[in-house]
């Protein structure tokens, strides 16, 4: 259960810190994305790339630690 709770801890963190990086790239809306229009401005926030990522991301890090 702890393991558990650790790696979604550690893909929502990631999914947040990847957020700004995945915006600046400008990709496609996907399902799950939302869009967001603050003074005139429309942002898209990458909720599904981001977390997407960063599953892929924490996969990675824990066939690595084997």
């Amino acid at each position: 259960m702890r393991r558990l709770f650790l790696l979604l801890v550690i893909v929502l963190g990631g999914a947040t810190l990847l957020a700004p990086v995945i915006m600046m790239m400008e990709l496609d809306k996907m399902p799950g994305d939302y869009d967001l229009i603050w003074d005139g401005r429309h942002y898209l926030i990458p909720v599904t790339y981001s977390l997407c990522a960063s599953a892929g991301l924490a996969l990675l890090y824990s066939i690595a630690k084997r």
